[in-house]
């Protein structure tokens, strides 16, 4: 499916009710908007996104940093934009950011049975590394633990513009105010 056109930003605050929105659809437990808050002011060591279509957003992703290794907090679709490439976009422009920090691994959990999100992110280079169970204890499930390594090298970028390409050209750059 075509992506939708959508513009990548860095969060800030103005977004957050719309980002608590998005989380409550997709989340049995959403993060609290005084977490948020907390999360987008640490500069240093995070990195949230918002993707946005004519003003509104649609989804948002973001990383958290500890020393050369990045480790994706989120990702998440609003499901009536879901299915339109957006996802893809984000985690996108999430390893091209920790490409540009000279990151090396990228780590994340991910739900044993979100196919579509493991998919997603075997297409970025992660691979299973290990289960943690019940770490979704609020739906009693497991989260399958997954690393890219080899981020900050050459043929890791050759693979981002690589999906890219197959989403129809580059996503955009993060807008800076």
């Amino acid at each position: 499916m075509m992506a939708a056109t959508i513009t990548i930003a860095p969060m800030r605050h103005w977004h957050l009710r719309d980002v608590h929105a998005i989380d409550a659809k997709v989340y049995p437990r959403p993060w609290s908007l005084a977490l948020w808050r907390q999360e987008i002011a640490m500069l240093d060591t995070r990195h949230y996104i918002v993707a946005e279509s004519g003003g509104n957003v649609v989804g948002h992703a973001g990383i958290m940093y500890v020393l050369n290794e990045g480790h994706v907090t989120t990702v998440a679709v609003d499901p009536q934009w879901q299915g339109r490439g957006i996802a893809t976009q984000l985690v996108s422009a999430l390893c091209r950011h920790a490409h540009t920090r000279k990151t090396s691994a990228l780590t994340l959990e991910v739900r044993v049975s979100n196919d579509r999100a493991i998919s997603l992110y075997r297409r970025f280079g992660f691979a299973p590394a290990g289960v943690r169970k019940n770490y979704y204890s609020e739906i009693n499930e497991d989260a399958l633990v997954m690393w890219a390594h080899d981020v900050d090298q050459p043929a890791y970028l050759a693979r981002l513009r690589s999906i890219d390409d197959d989403l129809g050209g580059t996503v955009p750059n993060e807008e800076e105010d």
